[in-house]
């Protein structure tokens, strides 16, 4: 996946707790460290886990970031 732009996810005291990055069709969310948690299909509105699993439709990908 070629990654068009990265957004930090941050606490209210400025931690960064992950990051989404954008790719084509698809926004993907990792934890701090790198590892990603999941992603949002935008042309199927839903949500998977990290295995391609649906948890959502929707842009629900801020539930995975515990």
């Amino acid at each position: 996946d070629v990654i068009m732009a990265r957004e930090a996810i941050k606490d209210w005291t400025g931690k960064i707790l992950g990051w989404v990055e954008w790719s084509g069709n698809k926004k993907w969310l990792s934890d701090f460290n790198g590892r990603r948690l999941g992603y949002y299909d935008k042309s199927l509105d839903k949500t998977c886990d990290f295995y391609g699993r649906q948890v959502g439709r929707g842009d629900i990908l801020m539930t995975l970031l515990r």
